[in-house]
């Protein structure tokens, strides 16, 4: 005991430093441990690059017709997963298809992804009538099923990829308000955001310092699984001559031209669906891994 009391100050050693890990970092680290997220990211980048890079991979003219191959089987030589209706590579036109049918179903989510949370956290943080009136407008918009609004909204502006993109956008709108104006309403009535507002800062400065960085990630989640949707709903659209107009490689419009082959060439016939499907399945699922890897309880 007295050799204890008796050591000066220079002989005790300070603990070495410890760097704490981030949240954004903690978020990574959970997600990089979730294997079946890890495959989705990694189906989802393969996806993105076959669309940025589609038009040098195919290995033939996607547009390029001929009577005398249509509806090749798939293993014809040359036609490794045979041919549509009209004899054009299939293979080249899923690669090169790749393109528009993600930007048709990424561009309207992330249009409405602005939009709504805009919306949604204006709601949100001012309440009261403002709150009510957002709201109950954005309200309006549930009351016709997703599907049946695209379509009439489609129908009225009529075909088109711009037209698409439109109506999309105001479809999804009014679901990413009502959870940014959720999770706003809950992060206003924190104890960081009474303290700065008892410090005299405005709502300008509250919003974009201490609401924005605790609301955007669940918001972003929400809209990732949004894809999927949009992605079905354009490719809907297409099928029934709402959207892309042909000869456009998109695989919605590609199911609506091969709807006849069902019978002579069902696995060709299939394709496009196939590759919605996928893609679907991997944007749901790395929603999915977000989702988990951003709870606090992972």
């Amino acid at each position: 005991m007295s050799a204890v009391l008796a050591s000066s100050p220079a002989d005790v050693q300070p603990l070495p430093a410890q760097r704490t890990r981030g949240y954004w970092a903690s978020v990574g680290a959970r997600f990089v441990r979730d294997p079946v997220a890890m495959v989705a990211a990694v189906v989802v980048l393969l996806l993105v690059l076959m669309a940025i890079f589609g038009p040098w991979l195919a290995p033939a003219d996607p547009y390029q017709s001929s009577m005398f191959k249509r509806l090749k089987p798939v293993g014809t030589p040359g036609l490794p997963l045979g041919s549509d209706e009209l004899g054009r590579d299939l293979l080249s036109r899923l690669v090169v298809g790749a393109r528009l049918s993600l930007f048709m179903g990424i561009a309207p989510v992330l249009c409405a992804f602005v939009v709504g949370s805009g919306i949604g956290i204006l709601a949100g943080y001012a309440g009261g009538l403002v709150n009510t009136a957002i709201m109950r407008t954005i309200d309006v918009f549930y009351a016709f099923p997703s599907v049946l609004l695209a379509i009439a909204l489609s129908g009225t502006l009529g075909a088109g990829i711009t037209n698409s993109l439109i109506s999309l956008t105001i479809v999804f709108i009014p679901q990413i308000a009502r959870v940014a104006e959720s999770v706003t309403t809950q992060v206003r009535g924190r104890d960081y955001v009474e303290a700065a507002r008892a410090s005299g800062a405005g709502g300008f400065t509250i919003v974009r310092v201490h609401v924005l960085g605790n609301v955007l990630g669940p918001i972003f989640v929400y809209a990732t699984s949004l894809v999927a949707v949009s992605m079905i709903l354009a490719s809907g659209l297409s099928f029934l001559g709402l959207g892309v107009k042909p000869p456009e490689p998109e695989w919605g419009l590609m199911l609506n031209t091969l709807r006849t082959a069902i019978y002579t060439q069902p696995l060709v016939a299939a394709l496009p669906g196939v590759m919605i499907f996928i893609t679907s399945i991997a944007f749901n699922l790395l929603s999915d891994g977000l989702r988990s890897a951003m709870d606090n309880k992972a």
